[in-house]
């Protein structure tokens, strides 16, 4: 659980202030959204490597340590030069290391708590909602006036979980033979896919919000303090589901949970694009608890229990192939080019249509599955 919070304290720091140090250094939203694209890209070619050798390296903690010194490592770096080519290349490899710290993380949680029954995933990973919200709201201050220390606290939060990885049980792996046919026998799975076509459309809109929200955030009149703040609400109201979930997985099915989730992004962004006062975004960022933390949790929950016991550091790491490589690629480059044509506002009610399409199509697949599943009456 201290594992997570730390974890999530450097994800709030890179992931809520990299966007608006990017700003600050002068970057247009299309350099922008190229930035915080092709890092994504880079990543999931790095997804499949890091998820294989978390199957079949003697330990998967080897695997995770290797991750996060080369993440903290290589963000050391940032601040060296401002060309953008410079950064280009940098992104790549910082996020060559960094996507795959939680795909992983989540693969050895679940793999211990297996033998754990007592208890769930989601009491652990509050850990990682307390940390992100400690580090949105502290850091805000900080960043006020010294943003570039983003980079030495995230490092210092990299060396920290180093540390707590070594109180952690060892995962031992799982060899096997069939390398090469597991993200094919993945694919094959049917509610599987289904289940990450929805995750994977919402990601792309969920990409564009953590690509630009800061942006557009700032730009609406908001500083650092309460960009911060923001973000200590949106991940403070993950609570209520990481306390329950348990609970509502016995009572709600996975496909309803996903479509509430893709209903909860389309009113959330539908707020975004006619708010023009940045108080009346804080109360709006509260629908974040049903959107990403619904998406990642039952997700990784319903991948470590359909998949079989040595491919599950690959299918978790093809759940975030997807979410945090191709829909963060798609939500961040085409939102640049977008925001620069149409305005950010009116892309945050692009990605509400899209939502809400989502929350139509797949709501339709469900109960016409449902239907065909009813016994017949006659």
């Amino acid at each position: 659980m201290l594992f997570y919070a730390v974890i999530y304290m450097g994800n709030a720091v890179y992931g809520t202030f990299l966007p608006v140090y990017l700003y600050n250094i002068k970057f247009s939203q299309e350099q922008i959204g190229m930035l915080l694209s092709l890092g994504p890209l880079i990543a999931m070619l790095g997804q499949p490597i890091w998820g294989a050798f978390g199957d079949r390296a003697k330990t998967k903690n080897s695997v995770l340590s290797l991750l996060l010194i080369g993440s903290g490592v290589s963000i050391m770096f940032f601040p060296v030069s401002h060309q953008f080519i410079y950064l280009l290349v940098l992104i790549c490899v910082f996020m060559f290391f960094q996507t795959s710290i939680f795909a992983l993380s989540d693969a050895i949680t679940l793999e211990e708590l297996d033998r754990r029954p007592k208890w769930n995933f989601g009491w652990i990973r509050l850990g990682g909602t307390i940390g992100f919200a400690t580090m949105s709201l502290v850091f805000g201050i900080v960043a006020k006036s010294h943003i570039n220390s983003m980079f030495p606290v995230y490092a210092g939060t990299m060396v920290a979980a180093l540390l707590l990885l070594w109180c952690f049980p060892q995962a031992a792996s799982r060899p096997s033979n069939v390398t090469g046919k597991k993200f094919r026998e993945l694919f094959r799975n049917g509610k599987l896919m289904f289940y990450l076509g929805i995750n994977f459309i919402v990601q792309v809109t969920l990409g564009y919000y953590y690509a630009f929200f800061p942006i557009f955030f700032k730009e609406m009149g908001a500083d650092s303090l309460m960009l911060g703040w923001s973000m200590v609400i949106s991940s403070m109201s993950e609570l209520p589901f990481l306390l329950f979930s348990g609970w509502i997985f016995k009572r709600i099915s996975i496909s309803m949970l996903l479509i509430i989730a893709a209903l909860g992004s389309s009113i959330r962004w539908f707020l975004f694009s006619v708010i023009d006062q940045p108080h009346w975004i804080l109360p709006a960022q509260l629908l974040h608890g049903v959107i990403f933390i619904v998406l990642s949790v039952t997700l990784a929950t319903f991948i470590n229990r359909e998949v079989p016991p040595e491919w599950k550091a690959s299918g978790q790491t093809l759940n975030g192939l997807l979410s945090l490589g191709a829909a963060r690629i798609i939500g961040s480059f085409l939102g640049g080019i977008m925001s620069a044509a149409y305005g950010m506002r009116q892309v945050f009610l692009y990605s509400s249509w899209l939502s809400m399409a989502t929350v139509v199509v797949f709501g339709l697949v469900v109960w016409l599955r449902r239907k065909q599943n009813e016994p017949s009456t006659s």
